[in-house]
């Protein structure tokens, strides 16, 4: 009995050991090797589908690190929510179960208010504007505000400008948000937002939003026309309001305790897959959106409206004050600098 006891104790230390070291010993790179490439396993995961900017850029950041680390870095890429979803992806980049993953910035107010900046109605007119803005000075002070948590923002991918979509009518003026339910990302800024336009709002994870929207958990929801149009979101929503008023763009983010056991020579290949990723990601966004926007219209599910530059003003002017009040919230030298795009 007592040779028995000793041979489960010695079995039970062995699977314990067995377990920790597959939690982390492919998951980043031996601090100890200080010359020579590194080999590891990146993972790479984010909650949309195949058809979009993150998984154009994810590619090409695969291909490059894997190109140019001879194979001895593989990556492994997990969209449409099928390694870590809304919920649980940013402790699990914390704890380095995973290396990148690329949040709706919104998702992240909780830890950084400046993450709001999407968010501000009206406040970018392009893609290039936003991205002038994140790779500027005041865009890397937001960026670099996270890393509190162990989690290092190194760059923003563009999804675009978010469109309406509803159940109850066409949107052409404030008073038509009244008494309509709006799935948001969540954030103080959005729920603010929608109720100045009447409406309420609500959190849901991305990857249970179609469901919501085909049994009325929710009226509609914003998101640029990649996202409607891959998430086949036109399906279940019949109206389609084309009014640019907020933005998605995702902060590209790592944790510290992989980017630090990276030697110079691996961090190099790294950093280029993520230059690389970023332009493709960027490129691909407009690229993207355009062609969705021409599906929808083709599908011919949902009732399209474009709002004129005065239906537009109408609604800047009736979101001055709030525009105003969370400007000093965010900082309204960060904001003006965003203005100046």
């Amino acid at each position: 009995m007592r040779r028995m006891r000793h041979l489960l104790a010695i079995i039970l230390i062995l699977s314990i050991a067995a377990l920790s070291g597959c939690g982390s010993s492919t998951n980043h790179a031996d601090a100890s090797q200080k010359e020579g490439i590194q080999q590891m396993t990146i993972k790479i995961s984010h909650v949309v589908a195949e058809n979009t900017p993150k998984q154009m850029g994810a590619l090409k950041m695969k291909e490059v690190i894997e190109e140019k680390s001879e194979g001895k870095i593989k990556v492994e890429i997990f969209p449409n929510s099928s390694l870590f979803g809304d919920k649980d992806e940013y402790q699990n980049l914390i704890a380095n179960n995973i290396q990148f993953i690329m949040p709706e910035m919104t998702k992240l107010v909780g830890s950084e208010a400046g993450f709001n900046i999407p968010a501000m109605p009206f406040l970018f007119e392009s893609d290039q504007a936003a991205e002038a803005f994140w790779d500027g000075e005041k865009g890397k002070e937001v960026l670099g505000r996270l890393e509190k948590d162990g989690v290092l923002g190194v760059s923003m991918w563009p999804n675009g400008a978010k469109q309406i979509t509803n159940n109850k009518r066409p949107i052409e003026s404030p008073e038509d948000f009244k008494g309509m339910k709006i799935r948001t990302t969540g954030g103080q800024l959005l729920e603010d937002l929608f109720g100045t336009l009447g409406a309420g709002s609500t959190s849901i994870p991305f990857g249970e939003l179609y469901t919501a929207l085909q049994q009325g958990t929710v009226d509609g929801q914003d998101n640029p026309y990649s996202n409607i149009e891959s998430k086949k979101f036109d399906e279940v929503q019949k109206y389609i309001s084309i009014m640019g008023i907020t933005r998605v763009d995702y902060a590209l983010l790592t944790n510290t305790t992989f980017w630090n056991s990276m030697n110079d020579e691996t961090k190099a290949i790294v950093e280029l897959g993520i230059e690389e990723g970023t332009t493709v990601a960027r490129e691909s966004a407009a690229k993207l959106n355009e062609e969705a926007r021409e599906k929808l219209i083709e599908n011919g599910n949902s009732q399209i409206n474009e709002l004129s530059e005065e239906q537009i003003e109408e609604f800047k002017e009736f979101l001055t004050p709030l525009y105003n009040e969370w400007k000093e919230k965010i900082g309204t030298d960060i904001i003006e600098d965003a203005e100046s795009r």
